[in-house]
């Protein structure tokens, strides 16, 4: 069961991906090629719906070309 303070920790690590990703003028699409994820779990990801795994962030910050902490550090904000 993931607690309340949890789900807001994912929304806004998802909000920093999708906020990185438009940044950078990429779609979903192109995001999901590039680190080998389905776009729609990039979505739910974005949406803060599900958590996801040490070595997804890997690929994530991989795709978008940055360190794996620029993802983490809007959790701790």
């Amino acid at each position: 069961m993931i607690r309340q303070s949890d789900k807001s920790n994912l929304k806004k690590f998802g909000n920093r991906i999708k906020e990185i990703r438009q940044a950078k003028k990429l779609s979903l699409r192109q995001l999901s090629y590039a680190c080998d994820i389905d776009n729609s779990k990039i979505s739910k990801i974005e949406k803060g719906q599900i958590n996801i795994t040490f070595t997804t962030i890997l690929q994530l910050a991989r795709a978008l070309e940055i360190e794996p902490s620029e993802l983490l550090l809007a959790s701790f904000e």
